[in-house]
């Protein structure tokens, strides 16, 4: 027999050798049954599984097998076994450890979500925001028309700011919305790098006064007595030679009036509110569109074939805008905002735990703090749904809470 200290290094040493495989088994099983399932495997039947893995039979009771007592190797042996078992005890409490911090929903959004660098977020009133520009040349995109130069020199002195808690994948989407909405872009691709610049590839609009057009409306151009702040995309009575007609304003163009632009730089505020309430965005105000200061004009209106015959046909021509209402959606809005509350407009994927279940079995406000304003299913809209309402795979849900809660929940319904 060795003296003392060879045996323990002995020992040591044929631990750590036959129990590398037993204690990757002890960490897999702790990890995956407290991952998948969120039981914990007693570490007294692991250490069992490992020492036998070990090859030393009867597992703990090896310790006072009559082979082992009395064996000129027993220090050694049992230095080895020790190590074995501390080592897939270890092994087995850092797997479970791993199993519950880990998160249950892993999307690819999350693993490749990007963020901007703190070099370059600005603190404005308490916020951080950042500053987003055009670097490089904008590129054209394959099978679209070629940007002119000056568009092209007009989408590179562009600048954006928005909050700096966005992901880029989100200000890339933006800065695309705000680039189509703009310059009336057919397509735009906008790639941001951590520093804030953007790479653009755009394709311009490939038509002007047409695609403001209804199916089956014709656009016609008349000298026409107009009220004061009438402006493109109003309902308008139309007085040609007493005869009374609808149509819907286009442009105007007059002495002290603006030519209204031909692209179209509405947004329509009310379904992007719809479809997310935005972290913190509100949806933007209406923009500000030419109007007429009153009086003869030169009017751009659209209205059916027979309309547009008539107004072509006629010599005195008054125009009487109509009323559409108040916008209630913006009221809405407000008192959310002052109540700390967004919207958002989410949908549910086939991996979710909301899909094939009802509204009250998912206790989606007790559990996630959001309320349901409505539910598109099976092709329609459902306001104010009860909790019997069932969801699937592929329902929107307009949804309304805090930034945090919308945030969980639509992590939940992804």
């Amino acid at each position: 027999m060795a003296s003392l200290p060879v045996e323990v290094l002995y020992g040591l040493y044929l631990g750590v050798l036959t129990g590398l495989v037993p204690a990757l088994i002890a960490w897999l099983l702790g990890f995956g049954f407290k991952y998948f399932t969120g039981i914990t495997i007693p570490g007294l039947a692991v250490v069992g599984l490992g020492v036998a893995i070990a090859g030393l039979n009867g597992g703990l009771l090896a310790l006072a097998d009559p082979s082992l007592t009395g064996s000129a190797n027993q220090l050694r042996l049992t230095i080895a076994l020790l190590v074995v078992l501390m080592g897939t005890l270890y092994a087995h409490a850092q797997g479970d450890k791993m199993g519950a911090a880990l998160p249950k929903r892993l999307n690819l959004r999350e693993l490749t979500k990007r963020t901007l660098s703190t070099d370059v977020v600005e603190l404005v009133g308490g916020r951080g925001q950042v500053r987003i520009s055009v670097v490089g040349d904008v590129g054209d995109v394959e099978g679209y028309p070629p940007l002119p130069a000056a568009l092209q020199e007009s989408i590179r002195a562009e600048t954006w700011t928005f909050p700096a808690d966005l992901p880029l994948v989100e200000l890339e989407s933006r800065v695309e919305a705000a680039l189509r909405t703009e310059y009336d872009l057919v397509e735009v691709a906008v790639t941001l790098d951590e520093r804030g610049r953007a790479t653009v590839a755009a394709a311009p609009p490939t038509s002007g006064l047409s695609k403001h057009l209804d199916p089956g409306e014709r656009a016609v151009s008349v000298d026409a007595l107009i009220p004061t702040g009438a402006a493109r995309g109003d309902e308008v009575t139309v007085l040609a030679d007493g005869e009374r007609l609808d149509a819907r304003l286009l442009g105007v163009v007059g002495e002290g009036t603006p030519p209204t632009p031909s692209g179209d730089t509405e947004t329509d505020t009310t379904d992007e509110a719809a479809t997310d309430g935005g972290d913190a965005d509100l949806p933007p105000e209406p923009p500000s569109l030419p109007t007429a200061v009153g009086g003869q004009a030169r009017v751009t209106l659209a209205a059916d074939r027979q309309t547009a015959t008539a107004l072509l046909g006629a010599n005195d021509v008054r125009l009487a805008v109509r009323s559409r209402g108040s916008r209630r959606e913006f009221e809405l809005v407000g008192l959310l905002r002052r109540t700390g509350k967004r919207f958002r407009r989410v949908t549910v994927s086939d991996r979710s735990e909301l899909a094939d279940t009802t509204l009250g079995e998912a206790s989606v406000r007790d559990t996630y703090g959001v309320a349901v304003l409505a539910v598109r299913h099976g092709g329609s809209w459902t306001i104010a749904p009860r909790g019997t309402q069932s969801i699937t795979a592929g329902d929107d849900l307009v949804v309304v809470g805090s930034t945090s809660e919308l945030d969980g929940f639509a992590e939940v319904a992804s």
